[in-house]
């Protein structure tokens, strides 16, 4: 049950289908909103500002906003999105291998 309920957890913060190409995008140096969404095909503004949101929230980004003429506000990945990096790794790795498998018709 401890397992299933810190699954949970981890899908509320990382889940569903933008926060984690989000902090890819912000990892690859996209800073700016416009940045953002122009490195996710298929991503709105309004999604990318609630996600943006949420992940400010959880502590795995950070907005920062420079006073100058016109305001310029970027956002940051935190040293906490660091922790996130083996999940990154992982599921990338996996992703290749089920796309070759598909390729290769293994199913």
């Amino acid at each position: 049950m401890a397992a299933l309920n810190a699954m949970s957890d981890s899908f509320y913060v990382i889940g569903g289908k933008w926060k984690l190409r989000i902090i890819i995008s912000l990892k690859n140096g996209n800073k700016r909103f416009n940045e953002i969404q122009r490195s996710i095909p298929g991503l709105s503004a309004k999604v990318l500002s609630g996600e943006l949101k949420d992940l400010e929230t959880n502590g795995l980004i950070q907005r920062v906003v420079y006073n100058e003429t016109p305001v310029v506000v970027e956002y940051l990945p935190t040293p906490y999105s660091d922790t996130l990096e083996p999940v990154l790794t992982s599921l990338v790795a996996w992703g290749e291998n089920h796309r070759e498998k598909i390729r290769n018709g293994e199913f």
